[in-house]
């Protein structure tokens, strides 16, 4: 019998409502024993909703309670590097949400912290767990297109409610997501396509901000160049006419189609016929990524999203901000 590992929860909001939270519950050799969040009685009410048997509205009571082994950061990003160092000085297991900091070298600083450690560290980039793109890197793999040339990928979609109002948003603030939606959104596409065709070894960006909604920025395109000379672009907008997502991966005998954030089959195109492969998401999205970290703690197995490939992906955005 492997004993179960103890996860607490800095940052109890609406990601981990469904997305991540009740997977660190039914996966086995896991149990969630405590949450936090600023407001004591929405900890509460968390707690009592999802059966947790503790809460508090303190992070450091929580990182510091002597039964909690490791420690999911769920925040917005602007706290990361503070609570993931924290994490690493009480010499725990950590999860960060994505992204794993607003910037490379935050990111950086916070890798090193645990490295010194000889601390595991996960980032939430559930995607690469997931099996519908884990489908497609088999299909990569087996060369169903060929040899593969480049990638592209459009991601536009109409203001929100929430951009025409003044409402606060941190999305949307530059102090915390100066590339604003491109930061909370590009980030996991642009992860998902290092994990399928290798680490970016060139990238350049522009950004601007289109429409004053807000004082991030609205529009970036990009283009990079993979380790493997695969070339990719990219344009994300979010002052469009009409929402887009669409993933374009060329190769030498055919072509791959699909979505990062929705759900549509995957179309895999020949000169001679055109494949439709549907896979279902899991309820709990990050349910993947939450056993795959079991199987790394308790078995030994890598894991596909950890602290050096998120910090990777931030050297890109970084890179196609201009930040660096």
């Amino acid at each position: 019998m492997i004993k179960a590992i103890k996860w607490g929860i800095i940052g109890c909001g609406n990601v981990t409502e469904v997305k991540s939270g009740p997977a660190y519950q039914i996966t086995d050799g896991f149990e969630l024993i405590a949450v936090m969040r600023r407001n004591l009685d929405l900890a509460k009410d968390y707690a009592k909703r999802h059966n947790v048997p503790r809460y508090y509205n303190d992070a450091d009571a929580l990182i510091n309670d002597s039964e909690v082994e490791a420690v999911y950061i769920a925040t917005p990003p602007d706290t990361h590097h503070y609570y993931a160092l924290k994490v690493a000085k009480a010499n725990k297991i950590c999860c960060i949400e994505k992204p794993m900091a607003p910037s490379y070298k935050e990111c950086l600083e916070i890798q090193a912290a645990f490295e010194k450690q000889q601390l595991p560290l996960f980032v939430a980039y559930y995607r690469r767990s997931l099996p519908r793109f884990n489908k497609i890197k088999e299909l990569l793999e087996e060369k169903a297109i060929g040899k593969v040339r480049h990638i592209s990928w459009s991601l536009s979609r109409t203001p929100s409610d929430l951009d025409t109002s003044d409402t606060y948003n941190w999305r949307t603030d530059a102090k915390i997501a100066p590339g604003g939606y491109f930061d909370d959104l590009a980030s996991h596409g642009l992860d998902l396509f290092v994990y399928l065709l290798g680490n970016i070894k060139e990238v350049k960006g522009i950004a601007s901000n289109q429409q004053k909604l807000y004082t991030a920025k609205d529009i970036v395109s990009a283009s990079w160049k993979h380790e493997n000379g695969v070339l990719g672009t990219g344009i994300w907008s979010f002052g469009t006419y009409k929402r887009e997502d669409k993933v374009r991966i060329v190769g030498n005998r055919g072509e791959l189609l699909f979505s990062v954030f929705g759900e549509e089959p995957i179309e895999v195109i020949k000169s001679d016929k055109m494949e439709q492969v549907f896979i279902e998401n899991p309820k709990h999205i990050q349910q993947q990524h939450v056993e795959n970290m079991k199987q790394s703690l308790l078995l030994g197995k890598p894991h596909p999203s950890t602290g050096k490939t998120a910090t990777h992906v931030a050297w890109i955005m970084d890179s196609i901000l201009n930040q660096l």
